[in-house]
């Protein structure tokens, strides 16, 4: 047997060293299949050395987030030029996406007292209804999912409003309308800001005036108090200024019912039905 042959079978030995016992892919899946999927755990294992860094990478995060939200998951990877079952960012980002809240920062376009770290939410709820809301009319026809905004008590903030925070991805964004807007507009990469989600360059929407008044209303804000950005590979974050509902205001809201019907009319909504994802821990 020359040393070829010897070094050949020495590297399967190897490689079937490395895919038994918990180490095996097919007895992974058994495990935190076992475990609900759990995302916190998931994090542990992917912590323990690079073998298992890679297998969360490309399996357990992509179930993670099949079992969190199959129903947006399968909406997001049908005809995608990344394949089947792929996802633009890879599937750790997404799943930290769904259970992260990116926090808020200072930017040019909205300014803040300090920076405000992200944290773990045990439940969020993602809608398309509320995707197409911040998409400009020329957009209309991407898929965007959004979270609802996250409330944040934050010192240095007018009296009575709030820090929202919000999340949201595109499917097939490389394909996507609002990427050809961003490319004919000429709009420029962020300086010093990335995605909280997949570390990448990311686009002010609001320095290329793509945010539309719909976005706004349907944060609960006024026009001018959010800014979001969407990072190359069609993850969405952002920041808004939520103002507390007093007594008066929320009687308005409810004698404004059919006015909002229009409202909803107008951005895309046939009807009351919120197209959303309830995403649990």
């Amino acid at each position: 047997m020359d040393k070829k042959e010897a070094g050949r079978r020495g590297s399967r030995r190897r490689d079937g060293e490395e895919n038994s016992g918990i180490m095996d892919e097919r007895v992974l899946l058994l495990v935190f299949g076992r475990l609900n999927w759990d995302p916190h755990l998931v994090c542990v294992a992917a912590q323990v050395n690079r073998r298992l860094h890679a297998v969360a990478n490309r399996v357990l995060w992509r179930e993670v987030c099949i079992s969190r939200a199959p129903r947006m998951v399968a909406a997001l990877t049908r005809d995608t030029p990344a394949g089947p079952g792929r996802v633009g960012g890879g599937w750790a980002a997404l799943a930290k996406l769904l259970f992260h809240c990116c926090g808020g920062a200072p930017s040019l376009a909205f300014p803040l007292p300090c920076r405000l770290p992200g944290h773990f939410v045990r439940f969020s709820r993602f809608s398309k209804t509320s995707g197409r809301s911040f998409l400009a009319r020329q957009c209309c026809g991407d898929l965007l999912y959004v979270s609802d905004p996250c409330e944040h008590r934050m010192e240095g903030v007018a009296e009575g409003e709030d820090l929202g925070a919000y999340r949201g991805v595109f499917r097939s964004f490389t394909k996507s309308r609002t990427l050809a807007c961003l490319v004919g507009r000429r709009a420029e990469l962020e300086r010093g800001v990335r995605c909280p989600y997949c570390k990448v360059p990311v686009w002010s929407m609001t320095a290329a005036k793509l945010v539309p008044s719909s976005a706004a209303r349907r944060l609960g804000t006024r026009y001018g108090k959010l800014e979001y950005f969407v990072c190359v590979n069609g993850h969405l974050h952002g920041n808004c200024r939520l103002t507390h509902l007093s007594t008066d205001d929320e009687e308005e809201d409810v004698s404004g019912n059919e006015e909002d019907g229009k409202d909803k009319l107008r951005n895309g909504r046939l009807d009351g039905q919120e197209e959303a994802v309830h995403i649990t821990c």
